[in-house]
C-alpha cells in the first residue's frame, strides 16, 4: 500500500490541523516504518533475509549514547584529541572550515589524514557514527566484518580500516566491498527512469518480470567492483549467451540422462553407492576427463570464494563446468561412442551415469549455494 495511502486510512484528516512540529514525527515514524516493510518485502521476492536491520539512530536512542561511548573508549587510549585539519588538495568546498576541532588519530592506523569526529554545530559526524557501529559490533562478538559501499565511498576504505584496528585493539578485521551500480537495459537501450518525473524500476519490479534466479545468478555473476549491464531481454532467452540459463540447463540435462538411462539400461544400479563402486577407470575420453578434472576442483572453489569473500568464483565455476559438460555432450552427438548411455555396454554405462551424477551433485550445490534453483526440467 503506498505511504500516502496508509496514512490516510490511519489517521483521516486528523494531521492536516496540526502543525508541523505535531505532525512531523508521526509521519516521520510511520513512513519510515512503511518504507522497511515494503525492503524486507522485496528482499524476501529475492530470497534474502537479514537476521537484523540495525539503524544509525538506534545507537544514540534507549541504552544511552553509545556514539559518545566509543569515542570515550578511543579517548581513554589517547587516540583523541583537539586540533586542525590541513585543506583538502586542490579547490576548497564551499563548507571548508579553519577550526579546531574533535579528531581520531586515523593516521596512526594506516590512513592519509586524522578525520573529525564533531560538526561545527556540535553534532557527531557521519564517521562518528560509523566509529559506534563497529564499535557496538565487535562488542557482540564479531572479530571479522565485511561492510558493502556503494562506488561513490571509495575514499572510505582507509579511514574504517583505521577505526576498527583502533576499537579491536586489531584483533578485528574488515572487508570493504565496493560495490558498482547496476544498468537496466531492455533489448540493449537502457531504461528510462527519471526521480523527478517519478519513472523507475524497483527490485519488485524486476523480480516480477524475470524471476529470482536470474537476479541472483547474474548479480553474482561478476566481481562486486564491476559494472553490471542487466537486459531484461537477454537473462530470459534460453540461450548459451545467458549465463543462468546455461547452467540450469546443464543441471536439467544430467538429469534427463538419469531418467533416460534408468529406462533404457534398467539392468544398471543407478544409487548413488552403486555408481561409486562402478568400474571408473573406463573414463578415459578427453571430454570425461575434463570433466573429472572440474568436478576435482570444487571444494577448493567454494573454500577460495568464501576466503575471498568473492561468490562470483562460483558463479563462473559452474559456467565453466556446464560448459564443459554441454561440449562433451554434443561431441556425443556426432560420435555415437561417446554417448553417456550404451545399452551394449552396461560396465561402461554405469560408470559415465556415475559422472553424470556427480555432475548433477555438484552444480545442484553450486547453485543451492547461490541461492538459485536447480530444475530437472526446462522446457
Amino acid at each position: 500500500m503506498p505511504v500516502g495511502e496508509g496514512l490516510a486510512e490511519k489517521y483521516g484528516r486528523s494531521l492536516l490541523d496540526q502543525d508541523e512540529v505535531t505532525w512531523l514525527p508521526t509521519v516521520r515514524a510511520f513512513t519510515i516504518d512503511a518504507m522497511m516493510a515494503l525492503i524486507r518485502d522485496d528482499l524476501a521476492e529475492l530470497g534474502i533475509a537479514h537476521d537484523v536491520f540495525f539503524s544509525e539512530r538506534s545507537l544514540n536512542d534507549g541504552n544511552g549514547n553509545r556514539v559518545a561511548e566509543a569515542i570515550d573508549w578511543l579517548a581513554g587510549r589517547g587516540l583523541i584529541y583537539e586540533g586542525r585539519l590541513p585543506p583538502p588538495k586542490g579547490q576548497l568546498p564551499d563548507d571548508w572550515e579553519d577550526r579546531e576541532q574533535t579528531l581520531f588519530r586515523a593516521t596512526e592506523f594506516g590512513d592519509d589524514v586524522d578525520r573529525a569526529l564533531m560538526k561545527s554545530d556540535g553534532s557527531y559526524t557521519y564517521f562518528a557514527s560509523d566509529i559506534a557501529y563497529h564499535y557496538d559490533k565487535y562488542k557482540r562478538g564479531f572479530r571479522d566484518m565485511i561492510d558493502v559501499l556503494g562506488a561513490d565511498h571509495g575514499g572510505y576504505v582507509k579511514r574504517m580500516q583505521a577505526a576498527v584496528k583502533a576499537i579491536t585493539g586489531g584483533e578485528g578485521t574488515i572487508d570493504i566491498l565496493i560495490c558498482q551500480l547496476v544498468r537496466l537495459l531492455r533489448a540493449g537501450e537502457p531504461v528510462k527512469m527519471s526521480k523527478r518525473a517519478g519513472e523507475f524500476v524497483t527490485l519488485r519490479d524486476v523480480v516480477e518480470e524475470v524471476g529470482r534466479d536470474p537476479i541472483r545468478f547474474m548479480m553474482l555473476y561478476r566481481k562486486n567492483d564491476s559494472a553490471l549491464d542487466f537486459d531484461f531481454q537477454k537473462v530470459t532467452e534460453q540461450s548459451k549467451d545467458n549465463p543462468v540459463f546455461y547452467v540450469q540447463y546443464a543441471h536439467a540435462r544430467t538429469c534427463s540422462v538419469l531418467r533416460q538411462a534408468a529406462a533404457e539400461v534398467p539392468a544398471v544400479a543407478a544409487t548413488p553407492e552403486a555408481l561409486a563402486a562402478g568400474p571408473l577407470e573406463r573414463l578415459a575420453d578427453s571430454g570425461e576427463m575434463a570433466l573429472i578434472r572440474g568436478l576435482s576442483e570444487y571444494p577448493r572453489v567454494i573454500e577460495a570464494a568464501a576466503a575471498a569473500h568473492e561468490p562470483h568464483r562460483l558463479a563462473f565455476y559452474l559456467h565453466d563446468l556446464a560448459s564443459e559438460l554441454h561440449a562433451h555432450w554434443n561431441r556425443g552427438k556426432e560420435l555415437p561412442q561417446l554417448r553417456f548411455i550404451n545399452p551394449a555396454d552396461v560396465e561402461l554405462t554405469q560408470a559415465r551415469l556415475a559422472l553424470i551424477h556427480a555432475t548433477k551433485l555438484v552444480l545442484s550445490s553450486g547453485l543451492s549455494i547461490l541461492g538459485v534453483g536447480a530444475p530437472e526440467e526446462m522446457r
